[in-house]
């Protein structure tokens, strides 16, 4: 994995590695919400500070779509930037990859058809939700004509991340719940995905005890809890990082779009299912590590958990997701069922340690439909 530089709310550090690269003028990726918090503040002083000025792009979507990301690269480039931040969760964070990626390709029709070449404008991260662990990735998602898109490359990783909870403190409830779940995720998805490996497990591993450890508090804005929930979105990102995401991703995306969910309680509604599934039946493995490989590693996301098998690990993360308030939107009929399933993309499903039939998602997407609250 491309080193990052980790600085942990140190804000005279940050504004030392911005002048240590020279940028003169960084386009910032954030939303409004910015202007309440610390970190909007110390990017309004930062030309005053540094003489490092900041130049702001906010016109992106809870689902940034490409049309966004190329006003976004518009800006960079009008304004003069020579470096991209991501202020924000997820939505920031891929936007804000994208714009990099594409600052130095020409503004061609299709953006997503173009060879990304890598290119040495800085990008730096820092995270206000604990969750999408996107600031140690170098995945970026994004909309293209109704659809979610994966754009993948190195160059997507932050060379330098802040991190600093005090940024979570004033998260609204429902937004804590959907990144947690998301956070969660990941983790789960790592540990089970065909291609984890001894790091990736262990990242996983840690990054679900934190979470055990610190959710209640984070719920409740507790200052230490959020800074272990920080550690742990992160420590899930660079174990997706290395993994990358399973069915449970590939299953929630055209949730989030057609039901307007946020996308870790969309994760969850589908990761719940496939949990519950792993844990009664391993027989359909298709990780060429065998089926006892399977259960192992079923089995150490029930001891990260804190439970004593699969069976007992599926049960708790139900409840977790009751405790998140996450439950099948309302708008769900099963006239969307075939939509649904047509919408998963086959090349998250390979990475997914057990056979997925058209005829199965179907049948878990009608089950979370069923057993909707």
């Amino acid at each position: 994995m491309k080193e990052q530089l980790m600085i942990s709310a140190d804000y005279a550090a940050f504004d030392a590695y911005m002048q240590s690269l020279g940028i003169r003028r960084v386009l910032c990726v954030c939303g409004d919400h910015v202007n309440r918090l610390h970190i909007g503040r110390y990017f309004e002083n930062l030309e005053q500070r540094t003489g490092i000025a900041a130049v702001r792009f906010s016109g992106f979507s809870p689902n940034p779509d490409l049309s966004e990301v190329r006003a976004g690269t518009a800006l960079y480039r009008d304004a003069g930037c020579d470096a991209v931040c991501g202020i924000g969760g997820g939505s920031a964070m891929d936007t804000a990859k994208c714009i990099k990626l594409y600052a130095a390709v020409p503004d061609a029709e299709d953006l997503l058809t173009q060879a990304i070449v890598p290119n040495e404008i800085p990008l730096l991260a820092v995270p206000t939700t604990a969750g999408s662990g996107s600031e140690s990735t170098r995945y970026a998602v994004i909309c293209d004509r109704g659809n979610k898109v994966s754009v993948t490359h190195e160059s997507c990783i932050p060379d330098a991340v802040l991190l600093d909870p005090s940024l979570l403190l004033s998260l609204p409830l429902a937004q804590k719940q959907a990144t947690a779940a998301d956070a969660l995720c990941h983790a789960v998805e790592s540990m089970w995905s065909v291609h984890s490996d001894a790091e990736s497990t262990e990242l996983a591993s840690q990054a679900i005890r934190l979470l055990m450890h610190n959710l209640e508090g984070y719920l409740q804005s507790d200052l230490s809890a959020c800074a272990g929930m920080l550690n742990a979105a992160n420590l899930a990102g660079r174990a997706i990082n290395i993994t990358a995401t399973t069915a449970g991703h590939a299953m929630s995306y055209r949730v989030t779009l057609k039901y307007g969910m946020p996308h870790g309680a969309a994760v969850a509604l589908c990761t719940e299912r496939l949990f519950a599934h792993l844990s009664r039946d391993t027989s359909g493995c298709t990780d060429p590590r065998g089926e006892a490989h399977l259960r192992a590693a079923l089995s150490r996301i029930a001891d990260a958990m804190g439970c004593k098998d699969a069976a007992a690990a599926s049960l708790r993360f139900t409840e977790l997701t009751k405790q998140l308030n996450i439950h099948a939107p309302e708008a769900m009929c099963d006239d969307d069922l075939d939509e649904l399933t047509a919408s998963v993309n086959p090349t998250r499903l390979s990475r997914h340690p057990a056979a997925l039939s058209a005829a199965s998602i179907r049948a878990l997407y009608a089950e979370m439909l069923n057993g909707r609250a």
